[in-house]
């Protein structure tokens, strides 16, 4: 006698499929956007801060001033500084040391594009660029101009515990001879004004 076999599944099975599935969106879902905040959070700190220590290096390397400067237009051939760091910005050879982007001695280094639009960079003073000497150190407020000292990065989420205890907001801090950090710690982020 020969037997028939038939291939498939029940509606029991179908059923009990699609409510793993559901339950495995519901909790899936929520982190997701979890990482994907943390993540573009990440990328644009490390991005600022990657920024200055090129900067830092390549000041000491050529033994001429480089300039980290915000840059509404810094994906253009000629670049300038203006703008916001939230704009994206530019880091260049400063030969003649003025903070301003001009000649054809001046090189562009790196340009980065403005930054996600859900993250905010709140810099101390409104200063919109950071300089080097040839040494590497940093050169201060340069013509009465404040430079960049801190930033505190925010997004939508502002400064909350976020995954593994830190705080889901940044703290950039540049030292005064051009060593960049960037902290996480919710209390210290809180002490320097929070996000807004």
């Amino acid at each position: 006698m020969k037997t028939n076999y038939q291939n498939g599944f029940t509606l029991y099975e179908l059923l009990v499929t699609l409510l793993v599935i559901g339950v495995v969106m519901t909790i899936g879902i929520p982190n997701m956007s979890a990482f994907t905040s943390n993540s573009r959070m990440a990328t644009t700190a490390n991005d600022l801060h990657s920024s200055f220590m090129l900067a830092r290096s390549e000041a000491a390397r050529s033994k001429t001033n480089v300039t980290v400067c915000a840059s509404a237009n810094s994906m253009d051939a000629d670049a300038d500084c203006n703008g916001s760091f939230d704009d994206g910005w530019i880091i260049f050879l400063d030969v003649d040391g003025d903070l301003q982007r001009a000649g054809a001695d001046e090189n562009l280094l790196r340009r980065n594009p403005a930054i996600d639009s859900q993250i905010d960079i709140n810099v101390n003073a409104g200063a919109t660029y950071f300089s080097f000497a040839p040494t590497g150190l940093g050169r201060g407020d340069v013509g009465g101009n404040p430079a960049f000292q801190t930033a505190v990065l925010c997004d939508d989420r502002g400064n909350i515990t976020a995954a593994g205890g830190n705080s889901a907001a940044r703290y950039l801090v540049v030292t005064p001879i051009g060593r960049a950090t960037v902290v996480r710690d919710q209390s210290i982020i809180a002490a320097k004004g929070g996000c807004p």
